[in-house]
């Protein structure tokens, strides 16, 4: 990227225009504390437009809570535009884990749970995005949402536009250096989360966003000139795009011929 402050123009330019030709008032995004939903609010605020953060603890980790927090507050004191509400959807989760029926398998049962936590965050953006006529803003980089598809179907992929999701995890970065997104946040170990522990999303690729990054831009490298960790991150990067292509197509759609 040549100029990180031509490409935050242009992002803030493109969601003014989507927002003006939607009729939409305004955005909504959900505020974990990470690096991607901090560029996204930040973004949505140079609009000038109103601007909800939505912070929905479920059994957060604390520091991830306090980087929300501490995030929101930088904003509402930089934009008068940006307004909030922290909502803890903890209560909401536990109940809906006691109606479960038992299951066999604890750890599938647990990346089924991880998913609820982001599908009960989605509805919860889209309730006020529905009562303020606004934008739910998504925070998926490029390597999350067509590299190796790390997000949740219906969960942080439910939006209604993605602002960030042409940047490399690096690109993001990047802005949010230069239009100086609190340290905290810039320094803090990428994480989706969803799991109630401090796990990252390095340990649950198994590969790094600066790897990921290289494989998704060196497919068709020649093997004979690459390290073993360089073999192993393009078999990881591989394994997780073909598993994840569900998420990336269109919805499958049974057509019916017109002779039926």
């Amino acid at each position: 990227m040549k100029s990180p402050e031509k490409a935050i123009d242009h992002i803030v330019n493109w969601l003014n225009n989507y927002a003006d030709k939607t009729g939409m008032n305004g955005f909504v995004v959900g505020v974990s504390g990470g690096i991607d939903s901090a560029l996204t609010s930040t973004l949505c605020a140079l609009t000038g437009k109103p601007v909800l953060c939505i912070e929905m603890p479920i059994h957060q980790e604390p520091n991830q809570v306090s980087r929300a927090k501490e995030h929101i507050a930088w904003l509402e004191k930089k934009f008068t535009n940006v307004s909030h509400n922290s909502l803890s959807l903890t209560e909401v989760f536990d109940s809906f884990k006691e109606v479960l029926p038992p299951v066999s398998s604890q750890e599938n049962q647990f990346l089924s749970l991880a998913n609820t936590r982001a599908r009960l965050r989605m509805t919860t953006l889209y309730y006020f995005a529905a009562l303020k006529r606004y934008l739910v803003a998504g925070t998926g980089n490029k390597v999350e949402d067509f590299g190796v598809g790390f997000y949740t179907k219906y969960g942080d992929g439910g939006v209604d536009l993605s602002p960030i999701a042409d940047l490399m995890k690096s690109e993001v970065f990047l802005l949010a250096k230069t239009l100086g997104v609190i340290k905290v946040i810039q320094n803090a170990a990428p994480t989706d989360g969803l799991w109630g522990d401090d796990r990252t999303d390095e340990d649950q690729m198994g590969a790094s966003y600066d790897e990921l990054e290289w494989a998704m831009n060196n497919q068709n490298a020649n093997s004979d000139l690459l390290s073993k960790r360089e073999k192993e991150v393009l078999i990881i990067y591989n394994k997780l795009n073909t598993q994840n292509q569900h998420k990336m197509q269109a919805i499958p759609v049974c057509k019916i011929p017109l002779d039926i």
